[in-house]
């Protein structure tokens, strides 16, 4: 009778907890720029989307800044400067301590625009300026329905606004020790925390959750991207669900069998630029400077 409350209590937990952390996890539910142009409503052709990357990859070579695009079908509920500041704070596009990153929005269903300009480069895209840009250089294709024409000319609107501003020139080495450490962190700390929560809640709940607490922690707190908190969610959810000692289930569980053979690959496939390469913002920070318009 004990052991059947306990179990069922103990599951139960796992569940509740479980839900929590979904629900927490849900609060980061906007995009994570892990390329230059990110096309969520297949607006852009293949081709034009590679052009883009290729446009903006060289201009952030030789200039440093980065720019990045987003297309969305809408912001709704949220209201496109909100969900703009919040892509900004998620994505940190532009580089640490310069924050010379500019993200083009597009919410194509509510046919509205926002450009979200970095601290470093408000003083050459203030406001004002950006608002110019949206409503001279960009809804006028937007309104003829030439929305890759659009993106276009405001990208080259936007290079040459950027050009006319003294920045330092792009570091050749784009790693950053903190982002090192801040993984190993994460994923040894949510190792630790699954091995804890398997004996309480049992190994597949406990990885479960210790797979979504890493992931969190590694967005929340130490800023890492999505795709990289997902690599470490993986990860831990992996090891923790899958570890067995002398072919046993390493809780002590009495059928946990061999599983020799199996494999698994930190290689998660996602695209960054053409040529198959990785991207992310480099830390830059954002607070509100861009406009919005409609069309």
């Amino acid at each position: 009778m004990l052991s059947s409350i306990f179990f069922r209590t103990r599951y139960g937990l796992g569940f509740f907890l479980l839900l929590c952390c979904m629900q927490a996890w849900a609060v980061v539910g906007v995009p994570e720029l892990s390329r230059r142009v990110t096309d969520l409503t297949s607006t852009l052709s293949a081709e034009q989307v590679v052009a883009l990357e290729d446009k903006l990859a060289a201009f952030e070579a030789q200039k440093g800044s980065q720019i990045a695009v987003l297309i969305v079908p809408s912001t709704q509920p949220k209201d496109i400067a909100e969900f703009g500041i919040e892509v900004a704070d998620l994505s940190q596009i532009g580089r640490k301590g310069v924050d010379d990153g500019v993200i083009m929005i597009v919410a194509k269903d509510d046919r509205k625009l926002r450009l979200e300009v970095g601290y470093g480069l408000e003083g050459v895209i203030p406001d004002a300026v950006a608002k110019r840009v949206i409503e001279e250089t960009i809804t006028p294709y937007f309104k003829a329905g030439d929305y890759a024409g659009g993106i276009d000319a405001g990208v080259i609107r936007l290079m040459k606004l950027i050009e006319g501003e003294v920045l330092p020139p792009p570091p050749e080495n784009q790693g950053d020790p903190q982002d090192e450490a801040a993984f190993m962190m994460t994923l040894f700390g949510g190792l630790i925390a699954g091995f804890v929560l398997s004996l309480i809640v049992g190994r597949l709940i406990g990885s479960m959750l210790a797979g979504l607490g890493s992931g969190m922690v590694a967005v929340l707190f130490f800023g890492l991207t999505l795709w990289l908190a997902l690599f470490i969610g993986i990860m831990v959810f992996a090891i923790v669900g899958l570890l067995q000692v002398g072919g046993r289930d390493w809780s002590g569980g009495g059928y946990g069998g061999s599983r020799s053979g199996s494999s698994w690959s930190g290689d998660s496939g996602f695209g960054g630029s053409s040529g198959g390469s990785s991207w992310s913002g480099g830390g830059g920070d954002f607070g509100g400077g861009g406009a919005s318009g409609s069309w």
